[in-house]
């Protein structure tokens, strides 16, 4: 199964699980990224989000999530091509800079835990099953939806050689369910 068929089937779900949620913001959200990586990696991740009440007096006018997501990456041609699992966990940080036509944007930063299914990939030894997920990124937030652009990065932090790491960039949109 390609990542475009999965894609379909998530999207389906998705599609259905917003159409039938139509009530106030709760703790628990959902979220769908497409990703593009360095050459020709492509992949699709979906994330589940708790948004827990207790984290948020934290840091004053901010705002942290627990994030768990499974990715699939696919690199290669569409009939010969080289598939990747993998799964995610990472707090995450947002807080407001501004608006941009009324519009609320954030910046956000998190440092998470992965473990990734091959460790040679798109034409990368990573070295280990296990790499830290960083991010960065820009999220904008409309009624119901936010709509975020990342850059992530994964790499074992330099437990083991080589660790070239691997590099996306991603768009996402997350809903509150």
């Amino acid at each position: 199964m390609t990542y475009k068929q999965v894609f379909k089937y998530i999207f389906m779900v998705l599609t259905f699980l917003a159409s039938t949620n139509s009530f106030a913001l709760s703790n628990h959200g959902y979220a769908l990224d497409y990703v593009q990586g360095e050459g020709d990696v492509k992949g699709l991740k979906l994330a589940y989000q708790y948004h827990a009440p207790q984290l948020q007096s934290i840091l004053k006018n901010s705002h942290i999530y627990l994030e768990s997501s499974i990715n699939i990456w696919e690199y290669g041609a569409e009939n010969k091509h080289q598939t990747n699992l993998v799964l995610a966990i990472s707090p995450v940080l947002q807080y407001p800079i501004g608006h941009i036509k009324n519009i609320p944007i954030s910046i956000e930063a998190g440092i998470g835990f992965s473990l990734i299914n091959d460790t040679y990939f798109a034409g990368k030894n990573v070295s280990t099953h296990y790499q830290f997920e960083d991010r960065f990124g820009f999220v904008a937030e409309f009624d119901e939806v936010t709509a975020a652009l990342r850059y992530l990065h994964y790499s074992n932090a330099g437990f083991k050689r080589p660790n070239p790491g691997l590099d996306f960039i991603s768009l996402s949109f997350a809903k509150r369910f």
